[in-house]
């Protein structure tokens, strides 16, 4: 099979590597999809491994289309009968790019009927015992200059969804961002990790959870287990593999603070549902207040900005604290993701690298500032955020 995985605008290599360190070696990105060729086993290994993909889709088909009769045909001329059953659950998603057929609501209608009229003529049925009560399948459609591609959602729910983050708060960085942001740093275990506005704790868990080798996907389900096509067990055997790939017996320097008192208590309670809570060391504390004594750490943080102040003081002033807050860690890198224009300004560097990422469509920078590098970054006896 032909499997796509798409991933966040400025991802796509970061979802490459981590395609690439399970094993896939060839994967080729076009139109912000990564593309491997796999089975039913890598459906569920990808679907419970990916931390920053953002869905696993089987290409159903490919083909040209520029009217809507040519659109019904090509997807009618599709297996759908290999894959759903008559009563499965359609829905549809899509987008359209420099193609003919621009209106995507109105190609979503024609696809979906072309769909039912090849479950129903393959089946046999008659249209009134059709009941979508079924197994749900999220069909996509994309057309770029004209070609259509037709995909299944083996996902469901997008895979930033792990399951840990269940309690609500302000302007959540998305779990998948979170950890590729992470893996565009040097971060490893063996490092200290702070996060000094961690809100619900998403870095400081993400963080945890690649330290320890803990699949994203491991507590919960996907829509593919519920397709007759997908052999039974399959995805048993992909989270007992990742359950044997773990390192949970690893000493992890892991902070994460935030002025907000509420935040910490909703941190707390997602690393413990994550299942990391006690490797990860959360207090209230203001940014200005975070020292440490131990060297070459990782800082990564995603600070309020836009409309997440009040006014362009707090902007100028929260920059301008994390600046002094860095400049007294001289051997540790930074990273920070962030949606405001002037923001090295008022840190007061320029960065050494800037990444365009995007985050709940906001157009951000992910400023990276490096240290000289380690000679020596084990430093097991010591601790982070507690000076």
């Amino acid at each position: 099979m032909k499997l796509l995985i798409p991933s966040a605008f400025g991802l796509e290599a970061t979802v490459k590597r981590q395609l690439n360190k399970l094993g896939y070696n060839k994967a080729p990105a076009f139109m912000g999809r990564l593309c491997i060729e796999g089975d039913w086993a890598d459906v569920a290994r990808l679907n419970v491994c990916l931390r920053s993909g953002e869905r696993v889709l089987i290409e159903v088909g490919n083909f040209k289309a520029v009217t809507f009769d040519e659109l019904f045909d090509g997807v009618y001329s599709l297996p759908w009968e290999e894959y759903l059953t008559p009563h499965a659950q359609i829905l549809m998603d899509g987008k359209s790019n420099k193609s003919t057929l621009g209106a995507i609501k109105a190609c979503g209608g024609v696809v979906k009927k072309a769909i039912i009229r090849r479950l129903i003529d393959k089946n046999r049925l008659n249209t009134h015992l059709l009941d979508e009560r079924g197994e749900r399948a999220i069909v996509g459609v994309s057309i770029y200059e004209n070609e259509v591609s037709v995909t299944l959602d083996t996902s469901g729910e997008g895979l930033h969804k792990r399951g840990y983050r269940t309690l609500a708060y302000s302007a959540p960085l998305k779990e998948s961002v979170a950890a590729a942001l992470i893996d565009n740093t040097y971060y490893f275990a063996d490092k200290a990790f702070a996060d000094i506005f961690c809100g619900s704790g998403t870095l400081p868990i993400e963080a945890a959870l690649k330290a320890l080798n803990i699949a994203p996907g491991l507590n919960r389900d996907f829509d593919f287990t519920r397709w007759k096509c997908a052999p039974k067990g399959v995805l048993d055997v992909a989270k007992q593999r990742a359950k044997d790939e773990q390192t949970l017996n690893k000493k992890l320097n892991i902070y994460g603070s935030d002025i907000n008192p509420k935040a910490i208590q909703i941190a707390k309670y997602h690393a413990d549902r994550a299942g990391v809570g006690k490797y990860i060391k959360f207090e209230v504390k203001n940014a200005s207040d975070f020292k440490s004594d131990m060297p070459y750490g990782v800082m990564v943080c995603n600070p309020p900005y836009g409309e997440r102040l009040e006014s362009p003081s707090e902007v100028i002033s929260l920059y301008k604290t994390l600046g002094k807050t860095f400049k007294a860690l001289p051997d540790w890198n930074l990273y920070v993701l962030c949606g405001f224009k002037d923001f090295e300004r008022y840190f007061g560097k320029r960065a050494d690298k800037v990444k365009k990422v995007f985050n709940a469509n906001i157009e951000c920078g992910f400023y990276s500032y490096l240290s000289k590098k380690p000679q020596n970054c084990r430093h097991p006896e010591r601790s982070v955020g507690i000076l």
